[in-house]
């Protein structure tokens, strides 16, 4: 993958930029952050004014911590004497084109580009910060050349082992088994459960209890198996390579397990959480309501203490996994609407297990399915809660008013799995493209063989490499047990763009044949367009790190 010494495209002389050019993105960066503070300060709209402006600040220090990540990788893998040809070519691609990005245009979404412009530069200031370094990765980095190389390299690899050796070994152990069961159980039924629109089946879930999926993260006071949160990446990402409904199993698991430690009693911590981490009990978040979508603060449905219960009426919806679940996590308002975050009290309900044929027989609650495009498995409902009663011991931690706390210090975690589904998601994207491209043949060659396919899959390629970096980044802080909200809040937005620019790839390659709702292509691109959007929509999420990037400044 070199060209001859001295080239402007020597591999080895481009990689030795990435450090400088990081220097130089990173003033970029800290100038921008300066004017679109005064942009800010001399609205008069404020942040919702200069939405523009503050969202692509945060693509840009999404792009410049990325890039900080593949440089940091790159020089590691070195010191061990790891270094890839197809490492550095992703690495390489990856970082050129987020380079020329940054100051031709941030891509916010498919219609929307943040420009040097919209942060109050000139031409002449912004190019003021591209040196030499970032000018000749820029140039020479992702060229036809480089992503021809990558492309032969890829040709003679695995398409699902590709990304194997970015992992450190003790998370390529962890992996192994469950890489191995994802290729012999879950890839050749996920394309029927979604077309039937069916349950994930328990004896699924049952395997992956046995595996420990449900437990990964739970202390071993709790029965479980007490790894970090880069370990639940690496087992999600292959959960979701073959099928995002599997890897979103253990979501919910996390997210009650992350509410439980982080404010239940002891009481409620032994009575929950070694049959959460088992598998034995099925959770859902209840969170959403019809009228507040990211606005939790305006939640309305009630909780009303009577003696020593509760009585819980109102609605939710986009609940997912309700019929089937033994324990509902459900955020209610015990204050006045007035307090807004401060009314707000997290219960544990337990309800009976349901199926399609009686999903709900709980007293006073009902619900009726959402039909979706993808992320099925578990399917999605509408709850109604009419004077359904809980005891006052259900409530989470014992004291009303600490429900949206509570909440809080389960987003991260979310999020950075998210982002690990959205990786996985995008390799089964770049598998399936990879295959049909080398076996498809017109005109008398391979699909392959033609530069704006071979182009897609190299650049497929390089985002995966690029947004996994990232997302371990984020799970990697989170393990440090320190505040990563703008960590994990980066690693979504980026992963959940490549998952649905992967998937739209895939189906672009396979033409008609994608578009068929028979084929896995069609699946996996209803499937990516859902990760943009929960656990945090792209807009409500670059407006949370744009703001942690004013305050940190």
């Amino acid at each position: 993958m070199r060209g001859r010494a001295n080239e402007p495209n020597d591999m080895d002389a481009l990689l030795a930029l990435l450090p400088d050019a990081v220097t130089a993105l990173t003033r970029f960066e800290d100038a921008v952050r300066t004017r679109v503070r005064r942009k800010i300060e001399i609205s008069a709209g404020g942040l919702d004014a200069e939405q523009r402006a503050l969202h692509g600040l945060a693509w840009l220090a999404t792009y410049r911590q990325t890039l900080q990540e593949i440089t940091d990788h790159l020089v590691q893998a070195k010191a061990r004497g790891q270094t890839s040809a197809v490492t550095q070519a992703m690495g390489l691609i990856a970082a050129s084109e987020y380079l020329a990005q940054c100051f031709g245009g941030l891509p916010m979404s498919q219609l929307e580009f943040a420009r040097p412009h919209d942060f109050g530069f000139s031409a002449t200031e912004a190019a003021a910060y591209q040196t030499p370094a970032v000018e000749r990765l820029i140039a020479h980095g992702n060229t036809a050349a480089t992503r021809a190389a990558l492309t032969r390299a890829i040709r003679q690899a695995e398409p699902s082992r590709l990304f194997d050796s970015d992992l450190e070994s003790d998370l390529a152990a962890i992996t192994e088994t469950i890489h191995r069961y994802v290729d012999t159980k879950i890839v050749p039924q996920a394309h029927g459960w979604h077309c039937d629109n069916a349950y994930i089946p328990l004896d699924i879930i049952a395997d992956l209890s046995r595996l420990g999926v449900f437990g990964l993260t739970l202390p071993e006071d709790y029965k479980g198996l007490g790894l970090g949160k880069t370990a639940m990446c690496a087992v999600t990402e292959e959960l979701s390579r073959g099928y995002i409904g599997v890897g979103s199993l253990g979501t919910r698991s996390e997210i009650a397990a992350e509410l439980l430690l982080a404010g239940g009693t002891e009481e409620q911590k032994r009575k929950y959480l070694p049959g959460i981490g088992s598998g034995q009990i099925i959770t859902t978040a209840v969170f959403t309501e019809p009228e507040a979508g990211s606005d939790l603060a305006s939640l309305r449905l009630r909780a009303t203490r009577v003696d020593d219960h509760y009585l819980l009426r109102g609605a939710k919806t986009w609940i997912t996994h309700a019929a089937r679940a033994d324990l509902m996590l459900v955020l209610a308002r015990t204050g006045t609407s007035e307090t807004r975050h401060d009314g707000l009290s997290m219960f544990l309900v337990e309800k009976p297990r349901g199926d399609d044929a009686e999903p709900f027989t709980l007293q006073g609650l009902s619900g009726s399915e959402i039909e979706v495009l993808g992320y099925r498995g578990m399917k999605e409902f509408e709850l109604v809660f009419n004077d359904v009663a809980v005891p006052a011991a259900a409530l989470l931690g014992g004291a009303e008013g600490r429900g949206f706390r509570q909440l809080m210090q389960t987003f991260e975690s979310a999020r950075i799995q998210t982002a690990a589904r959205a990786i996985g998601t995008a390799r089964a994207a770049f598998e399936l493209a990879v295959h049909y491209a080398l076996e498809r043949r017109q005109f008398g060659k391979a699909l392959m063989d033609f530069p704006r396919v071979s182009d897609k899959i190299a650049l497929m390629a390089a985002e995966i490499f690029a947004g996994r970096l990232l997302t371990h980044f984020a799970a990697r802080a989170k393990d440090l047990d320190r505040r990563c909200d703008l960590e994990a809040g980066m690693a979504k937005l980026l992963a959940a763009r490549i998952a649905w620019a992967c998937a739209d790839n895939t189906v672009q390659i396979h033409g008609g044949t994608g578009f068929a709702l028979e084929h896995p292509a069609s699946r996996l691109l209803c499937d990516a367009r859902i990760l943009s959007i929960f656990e945090g929509a792209a807009e409500i999420q670059a407006h949370v790190i744009g703001r942690r990037l004013l305050e940190e400044a």
